[in-house]
């Protein structure tokens, strides 16, 4: 049995319409389909971005993306979160004076579903990171989380048109996101990091979605030290998974993998 903090809310109705649909035989049948809602997102006065997401967790994702573009360094900094659901918009309001002028002027569009992006200093907030040395995961570890994670009833087994990660123990995963975007996911789990203060030295990523730079960056950002996906990887996430000695794992299925950088964490039984 698993043994999830956070699961994803398959039974929350609100995230999907039934939609009437002809299937292969010509008959008439009830389909799910996933609901995106637009969420604007201001930073005290500023507007940021309108994000595209199922819209389940709003503050987690609103302080995750500001945390992973490096328009806020500490849950500390904030003084409030206004969520206005029929106004579509949440406001993150901080106690002191903020930086996102300049931080939008070197916003770069990255391969990231939708509205991914990157800024342009975001590999240089990450040069001073240590990842932790000493965690090390098994294969038969490795294939047990995945095991669970794909047993678990999502909205991708429900409505697919979705992404899904996960923040795991080595014996356990934990805290399942789901979303339109694999970054919106990504970074309602940055949010729920830095507003719960958790130590992720010892944890481990998991993603459904493919492994590209702002992945890699944004795992190593949050210094989780082993990044795993049931999907590929681009050229330019391995390089820097290499430079920082970032166990990335891809094309996790079954007993097989294949592991590009930090494979001294993995430990063959």
């Amino acid at each position: 049995m698993s043994d999830f903090i956070i699961k994803p809310s398959v039974n929350n109705n609100k995230l999907f319409k039934i939609k009437k649909t002809i299937d292969e035989n010509g008959n008439l049948i009830n389909l799910p389909i996933i609901v995106e809602k637009p969420l604007t997102l201001y930073l005290n006065n500023q507007e940021i971005v309108t994000m595209m997401t199922i819209n389940d967790y709003p503050e987690y994702l609103a302080i995750g993306y500001l945390y992973n573009q490096g328009m806020l360094e500490n849950y500390s900094d904030i003084k409030k979160v206004e969520y206005h659901k029929d106004l579509k918009t949440i406001v993150v309001r901080t106690n002191s004076k903020t930086n996102y002028e300049a931080k939008l002027k070197k916003k770069i569009n990255t391969s990231g579903c939708a509205q991914g992006t990157v800024f342009g200093d975001l590999i240089s907030e990450i040069e001073d990171i240590k990842l932790n040395k000493k965690i090390k995961i098994t294969h038969m570890q490795m294939m047990n989380l995945s095991k669970i994670i794909n047993m678990e009833p999502s909205l991708y087994l429900k409505v697919g048109a979705i992404h899904g990660c996960v923040l795991c123990d080595v014996n356990k995963p934990m805290y399942y996101f789901e979303d339109v975007g694999r970054h919106n996911a990504v970074d309602k789990i940055a949010g729920l990091v830095i507003k719960n203060n958790i130590n992720t030295s010892d944890k481990i990523f998991y993603t459904t979605g493919r492994l590209t730079s702002e992945m890699v960056i944004k795992c190593i950002k949050m210094k989780i030290p082993i990044l795993i996906s049931r999907s590929g990887f681009t050229a330019w996430a391995v390089e820097i998974a290499k430079k920082k000695k970032l166990t990335m794992i891809g094309r996790v299925r079954g007993k097989r993998f294949n592991i590009l950088s930090g494979e001294f964490r993995l430990q063959y039984e």
